[in-house]
């Protein structure tokens, strides 16, 4: 009954999470919120809302293990199974992208974020420089997107880009999208966190590796659909950025704001091992990055193969 509960906990989330981000953008849009602002604020919180909501959860629920797991174990998931998968389908032609300064920001926030996990603890001073960093490079992304719209680069989000945008929907359907996506995301959350840790006690492993395997590969489900989807249409930005993005979102937004709602203890085990296979995952698109390689069949093996590895290690050891 807890694999259950935990797979319905999740479905609730994801279902929920996607509800809400097309009530928040078409609302946001209908009262004249710009679409670039949507695309960077709305569009992006929305879809991390899951995780948001099972941090939260977890930290209340006094099982931290869970809100750093997700994090850490969806970061390194996100490259290796979110990039490595689409890649066995697909070639993904990344030599074509250029996503150095977003990688870059996504370096330094997977930095920072170690840096202060080796306090011991995400309390309310990490919280606010977690976000700060988050609000800087929004507002730096603002800025270059602003700035590519007035030379006519077409980088800017228009309108018609906006994901969950519907210009043809009634108000009563907003309505409708954002009561289920603020009821159905702490139901979701609460049965997902609940039954992962039955699941944990039962068969005797820590919430810690409940959060880098069961809830981490759960909430990097959508990423993986959009990116199998953008590399079977030969959209390597779309694939490339929607990995970056999500990683930065995961460490600086998501940790930040639970960590304003309550300390949250870093275990050891992440500060040996978990934390720095992040960092190695993330460092292995330096050449998709800076010497525009392709992402392969070969490397799809690859980052698929890697990422097996370290499940074995995680639910072994």
């Amino acid at each position: 009954m807890p694999w259950l509960l935990s797979g319905l906990g999740l479905i609730i989330l994801l279902l929920a999470g996607d509800a809400l981000v097309k009530g928040a953008v078409n609302l946001s849009l209908r009262v004249g919120v710009p679409a670039l602002i949507v695309s960077l604020t709305v569009v992006a919180f929305g879809t991390s809302a899951p995780e948001l909501l099972i941090a939260i959860k977890a930290v209340l629920d006094d099982v931290p293990g869970i809100a750093v797991g997700n994090v850490v174990g969806s970061n390194t998931a996100n490259v290796l199974l979110v990039l490595g998968i689409p890649a066995l389908l697909a070639t993904m032609h990344t030599s074509e992208c250029n996503t150095r300064k977003s990688y870059n920001h996504m370096l330094a926030a997977s930095a920072l974020f170690i840096l202060l996990a080796f306090r011991g603890v995400f309390d309310w001073i990490a919280g606010v420089i977690l976000l700060a960093a988050l609000a800087a490079m929004l507002f730096d992304a603002a800025r270059q997107a602003q700035s590519h719209r007035k030379n006519d680069q077409g980088c800017a989000a228009d309108e018609e880009d906006v994901e969950g945008l519907d210009p043809n929907l009634p108000g009563w359907r907003i309505a409708v999208y954002l009561v289920l996506g603020l009821v159905g995301l702490p139901l979701g959350a609460s049965l997902l966190v609940d039954n992962a840790t039955i699941i944990a006690k039962a068969y005797g492993v820590s919430d810690t590796v409940i959060g880098l395997t069961l809830v981490a590969i759960g909430t990097s489900l959508p990423e993986l659909a959009t990116t199998v989807m953008a590399a079977l249409r030969r959209q390597a930005d779309v694939a490339l950025g929607n990995v970056i993005g999500s990683n930065m979102f995961n460490l600086l937004g998501i940790i930040g704001v639970a960590s304003l709602v309550s300390p949250i203890a870093v275990a050891q085990e992440f500060l040996d091992f978990d934390l720095w296979v992040m960092l190695g995952a993330s460092l292995l698109l330096i050449p998709f990055v800076y010497m525009r390689k392709n992402i392969t069949r070969l490397w799809g093996v690859i980052l698929s193969a890697l990422y097996a590895g370290y499940l074995i290690i995680v639910l072994v050891g």
